[in-house]
Parts: structure tokens; sequence; C-alpha cells
């Protein structure tokens, strides 16, 4: 009971419940942890860049140069390969639904071309769409392959100790000995993934391997990771075509007349400059990446995703703006 003073100098008396103040305690911490927590929300959504500013963060403003002389890349060719661009870590993203219409870009055309069977993909209330059309790349995609006597040992250890998957395989360089082909030693890691992921995208997708790799090299190298024959073809580094920017350009009219359903996946952007509205840039892989997760939880559910696009380029155009990204890499494209 509390006493309050009145007028005329009486007194009056109040009965006030004795867990009153426990509960005005009570609802008073509540509100201030509401509020910090609103606090903390609005901070957060403040410092954080719109979807569209993150994409094109992690497809290439700002990227340094990787070294000129990768070892997966030496483990394929006796030349020294071509500077390029890495990418960061892709993002999951929802590919929106579309029909917009786009017309194929400009590309070069070599003889060899192979036409993939139509039907058998995804379907779309009554229609049903052609197969989807998946491009891989070989080093540094699926594989990270390194000449035996070049392989850093302390390397080797820690990338077998992490747990990934790895053989060696003999392959034919084309450089001669005293009149002989020399033979190269080289030891092959598997990207995390990689054959469940060739098992889940060949149930929806055709599977097309395109190297710039030599076929003494990378041929074996194939024969070891698709013991199935997923791979419905393989092209090899005389596929490629050389252009006015670079070499080893990857034509993707090689592997199909339809270019709305076709897609390649690929560590080094400048492979397919002929057709940039196709392209999604994977992160490069290494054997120092034994944790890396790219293939299942990035790759596989974009590619699902795209499988029921009609057309294919203008998802990838919003994801990535590879066009862009040339231009800003000193490469004019031009879209007919």
């Amino acid at each position: 009971m509390a006493e309050l003073g009145g007028g005329g100098g009486g007194r009056q008396q109040v009965w006030v419940s004795p867990n009153s103040s426990v509960v005005v305690g009570a609802w008073r911490g509540i509100v201030n942890w509401l509020g910090f927590l609103l606090q903390l929300c609005i901070q957060i959504l403040r410092g954080t860049p719109s979807v569209a500013q993150m994409l094109l963060s992690y497809v290439g403003f700002g990227q340094s140069l990787l070294p000129a002389a990768s070892p997966s890349r030496n483990a394929s060719s006796s030349s020294t390969p071509l500077p390029h661009r890495s990418f960061k870590r892709l993002p999951v993203v929802e590919v929106p639904l579309q029909e917009t219409d786009m017309s194929p870009p400009a590309a070069g055309r070599i003889s060899a071309r192979a036409d993939l069977g139509e039907g058998d993909g995804a379907t779309i209330g009554d229609h049903q769409l052609e197969k989807l059309t998946v491009v891989l790349d070989l080093d540094e995609t699926l594989v990270s392959a390194y000449e035996k006597s070049n392989l850093p040992p302390n390397l080797r250890t820690r990338a077998i100790e992490a747990g990934l998957k790895w053989f060696e395989i003999e392959c034919i360089s084309d450089k001669e000995i005293e009149g002989r082909k020399k033979i190269n030693y080289v030891t092959v890691f598997e990207r995390p993934g990689l054959q469940e992921f060739l098992t889940r995208v060949g149930e929806f997708a055709h599977l097309v391997l395109f190297t710039a790799g030599l076929e003494g090299y990378a041929r074996p190298l194939v024969d070891k990771i698709d013991i199935e024959n997923r791979f419905c073809l393989r092209l090899y580094r005389p596929s490629t075509v050389s252009t006015e920017h670079k070499e080893h350009v990857k034509d993707l009219l090689c592997v199909s007349k339809n270019l709305r359903r076709v897609v390649i996946v690929d560590n080094n952007p400048f492979s397919f400059l002929l057709q940039p509205l196709n392209g999604i840039p994977c992160v490069p892989f290494s054997a120092g990446q034994p944790y890396d997760h790219q293939l299942l939880e990035v790759v596989l559910p974009m590619l699902r995703q795209l499988s029921y696009q009609k057309d294919v380029r203008p998802s990838l155009y919003q994801m990535f703006h590879m066009p862009e990204w040339f231009q800003m890499h000193g490469i004019p494209i031009a879209l007919t």
C-alpha cells in the first residue's frame, strides 16, 4: 500500500499489486530488446548492396589477374597459357522464368558441328523444350591437374588428407625428345562433387566436354572421370578458334545451331567471348581448395533452373552482364 499526498494536507491510500513493478520491468526489457534488434536490422540493410550490385561484384569488376603460369594449365599445354581474369565466388541466385526472345550473338563458324537431338527436355505446360546442352570446360572447372614433377609435396599431402579424389595419368606431350614423343606424368585432383554433378546434370541435359587442352593430355584424363560415357561429345584444342583478341576461343556453334538452349561453364570467360550471353563464369578450382562446393551448391541449381527457360540468354545476361564485362576489358562485343 502506498500513501499519496492529497489536497488540504490529507493523505490518500492506494493499493499497488506487489508484482506490478516486476511486470513493468519485464515489458521494458522486451521493448528495449526489440528496439535493439530493429536498429541492428536497419544497419544491416543500409550496409547491404542491392542484389544487382552483388551479382556484378561477383562477376568481375576489380578482378585480379591469375598467374600466367598456372600449374593446371601447364599440364595440358607446352606453351605458356594466356593470362585470364578469375571470377569471385558465384552466389546462389534464383533464375527468373521468362520467355523473352533475343537474337543469337554474332559468332564465327568452324567446320565441325554436332547437332544434338531434340526432345527429352523440360516441359512447360503442354510444350516440351529441347533438351538443354551444357558445355563444360575441363582444367580448373572440373579438375585441377599438375605435372607430377612440379606438384609441391605439401600441397599434394594436404589435398589428399582433406579428402580430394585424385589419380595419376600418363599423357603424350606435343614435344619430342630425340625423335620420340615425350611422356608426361600428371597428377589430377577432381573438384569436390564432380561425379554426382555429372550424373545429376546428365538427367536433364546433354553433356559436352570442350577443352583447349591437347587431346594427348585431355583424352586419358576424361576417360578417367567419365567411365560411364556421360559426355555425348568431346572437343579438344583443334576445335577452338583464334580471334582478333584471344586464342583458343570456344565457338558454341560447333556444338549446336540452337544457342537458345546452350550453356557453357568455364573458369576462363574469354573462352566464350563469341557467345557471351551463353556463359557461366565459374570460380577456378585448384588442389589448394579442397572444401570447394561450387559444382553441387551453385552451378547445379543454376543449370537446373535454366533448363526450364525457352532461351537461357536473357537470364544469363541479367545475372552476369558479360558483354559489358568484355567491353571493360577492351573487347567490343557486337550482338546481332
